[in-house]
């Protein structure tokens, strides 16, 4: 089951928490990604981050463009045509903006939870 998330206090932890709940979120978000997306056990979300970590950060440009993969391929999957955010989630990436590329699959994902327990 997909977890609604505060947008606004994930971001304002991630930054009062120098990075601590930074780090959380984005395991959340790996894990939730591929369960809306019906690949849970596709990879591991420590090796996401850590692959990130030894990369420089290499792997989690990637890592960004293949969460908004994932969250097309769950709304197709519920019937919905939603559009590829996943070049959008690269560039805000790329340009340093990662945690604005967090909020909004986060966001996406929130809606994916509404719809999946039925509610707006």
């Amino acid at each position: 089951m997909i977890t609604k998330r505060n947008i606004a206090l994930c971001v304002i932890l991630s930054i009062v928490t120098c990075g601590l709940y930074g780090i959380y979120w984005f395991v959340t978000l790996h894990n939730d990604t591929e369960e809306a997306a019906g690949q849970a056990d596709a990879s591991s979300a420590v090796v996401a981050f850590l692959l990130t970590l030894v990369t420089c950060g290499i792997y989690g440009l990637y890592w960004c463009y293949k969460r908004g993969q994932l969250i097309e391929q769950a709304y197709k999957m519920r019937g919905i045509q939603e559009s590829d955010k996943a070049v959008i989630y690269l560039i805000l990436s790329i340009v340093g903006l990662s945690i604005v590329a967090y909020a909004l699959a986060q966001n996406e994902l929130n809606k994916i939870a509404d719809i999946d327990s039925g509610s707006k």
